[in-house]
């Protein structure tokens, strides 16, 4: 399991603030007003995510040097697109082709992208970044986190709250060009903003194992 300074979750203030230009060039050419947009096959998208870049170290200082990207969404929210997301784990992945693995599965198709949950120890040795191309106070959003609840392995629907209730929640603020990270499976929400303005993150995926059995990382 991975440990970090906050129990699961570690900002990085300023990390992606040079480079924060040609992330918006690119969600400037995104449909807006989407709750996420999934992003695949994007120049100059994988370049600006991979190890030796401002992002990409980051991850590489958590899970080692055999760090990559392996999905990435653009959350957009604005005071016409204000949702709120419960509670919950990220459980899934994305890759190439189905392959029937062991311990692989349910399989999803979301936004075209083949999805699929793997078992929870690979989960486990992976992290999300999340690079805030806007400031996030209290009132606009911000990431809430179960701190420690990474530890828990898969939590049963039925039994989110409770462990939610024993982690508590910490609040993760943000300034624009910060950096969150935090262990994929930690829980995690985000209420819809209390005074809207525009909430754009960039959240990727890294992870550092092969997959088994001829399933591969479809990447970014």
């Amino acid at each position: 399991m991975l440990t970090f300074e906050h129990d699961g979750a570690e900002r990085f203030p300023l990390a992606a603030a040079r480079i924060l230009p040609h992330i918006e060039a690119i969600a400037s050419r995104l449909e807006p007003d989407q709750a996420g947009i999934r992003l695949h096959g994007i120049d100059p998208l994988p370049a600006l995510l991979a190890p030796g870049g401002a992002i990409g170290d980051v991850a590489v200082g958590a899970i080692g040097p055999a760090a990559r990207p392996v999905r990435a969404i653009l959350f957009d929210k604005t005071a016409t697109a204000n949702w709120s997301l419960g509670w919950h784990q990220d459980r899934t992945i994305v890759v190439c082709e189905r392959r029937d693995v062991d311990g692989y599965g349910p399989w999803t198709v979301k936004a075209g992208l083949l999805h699929v949950a793997p078992p929870f120890d690979l989960l486990a040795g992976m992290v999300t970044l999340r690079v805030h191309l806007d400031p996030v106070s209290a009132d606009n959003a911000p990431l809430l986190i179960a701190p420690g609840s990474h530890r828990a392995g898969r939590v049963a629907e039925e039994d989110i709250d409770a462990a939610v209730t024993r982690c508590g929640i910490a609040t993760c603020l943000a300034e624009r060009g910060d950096i969150w990270l935090y262990a994929t499976p930690i829980l995690h929400a985000s209420e819809a903003a209390a005074k809207p303005e525009r909430r754009r993150v960039l959240q990727v995926d890294y992870a550092a194992e092969d997959l088994p059995g001829g399933l591969e990382w479809l990447g970014i």
